[in-house]
């Protein structure tokens, strides 16, 4: 049982307690050796010392120990200053005690420096848990709360538009089953594929724009969309951008004229989203833009918003 627990209960020891445990062990021992050779031991008070009470106390012990024993051969000893055996000693014990400082020196560098180790790991442990948490947040909002906004949104138009223009309304109710089933697809996709850095690029952003600006667009609003240059990859950070302008636009500006604009050239892409709604102040984001303003800084890209009450313009670069 002792050689089961014995180190949890040293470990629960005060170090002072221990240092004076050994000290009285050491004693012990050299009470009962009549040979003289245990005086040897004595260069582990300072060691025992050093993690007690420090290295300025450890150092004071071995000076102290030292002294001790050039005392005791003054006393015991006549003329022990010209017997080479016991200079011999005196030198080898003084020795003894600078390598048991050195020694507990090293040890506790040792172990300080796998203190500052163990702080630091469990410091990345949580920066990663939190970094996976705010990717995770951020491809809920931009993904299932974008879909979920699109739903809502096509169905309070089939709902104004069920007696005025039924066919309008059929339409309405169709986007939203797309909505639905899109939101479907993503997290299936989002479960076979979960990690950081998983999520999929659109298959192109050009289809998948149009995509999106057919599905929004409809009844009193209307959605343009612009594309110049050369599509090299799709960029499914712009793609985002476009989801959150395009959601915001519809769901709080009012706005009854929506503008989508992207342009590639050697550099990157950029995407601009106007809209003549009511504005905003940019002052309170919410998580929506604030997640897309990470997704863009990791993609070291830029973001700027200008919103006034005659509209606001969403514009987001990338570089290749």
């Amino acid at each position: 049982m002792i050689a089961l627990d014995g180190p949890e209960r040293w470990g629960r020891i005060a170090p002072g307690a221990l240092f004076v445990l050994g000290a009285l062990l050491l004693c012990a021992v050299a009470a009962v050796d009549e040979s003289g050779l245990s005086r040897v031991l004595f260069v582990l008070v300072p060691f025992l010392a050093f993690f007690a009470y420090g290295s300025t106390v450890a150092i004071g012990l071995g000076v102290g120990c030292v002294a001790e024993l050039a005392g005791a051969f003054t006393l015991w000893v006549p003329h022990w200053q010209v017997r080479a055996e016991y200079i011999s000693d005196l030198l080898m014990f003084a020795l003894g005690v600078v390598l048991a400082l050195a020694m507990a020196a090293v040890a506790v560098r040792e172990r300080q420096a796998l203190t500052r180790l163990e702080g630091t790991l469990a410091q990345v442990a949580e920066l990663s848990a939190a970094r996976e948490r705010n990717r995770l947040a951020r491809e809920i909002h931009d993904s299932l709360g974008h879909h979920l906004s699109a739903i809502g949104i096509q169905l309070e138009k089939a709902e104004a538009f069920a007696s005025l223009d039924p066919r309008g309304s059929a339409q309405a109710v169709s986007h939203a089953r797309w909505s639905a089933n899109r939101t479907l697809d993503e997290v299936r996709a989002s479960v076979r594929t979960l990690g950081p850095g998983s999520e999929s690029e659109p298959a192109g952003l050009s289809w998948a724009l149009a995509d999106l600006v057919h599905h929004l667009g409809g009844g009193s609003r209307r959605i343009s969309l612009a594309m110049s240059g050369v599509e090299r990859r799709p960029l499914l950070v712009l793609y985002r951008a476009a989801q959150e302008g395009l959601t915001n636009a519809c769901r709080h500006s009012g706005a009854t004229e929506i503008g989508v604009e992207v342009a590639y050239d050697e550099r990157g892409a950029r995407l601009k989203v106007a809209d003549n709604g009511t504005g905003f102040d940019t002052a309170d984001e919410g998580f929506g833009l604030t997640g897309l303003r990470e997704r863009v800084r990791l993609a070291e890209g830029s973001m700027a918003i200008d919103s006034s009450a005659h509209g606001t313009v969403l514009t987001v670069g990338v570089p290749w």
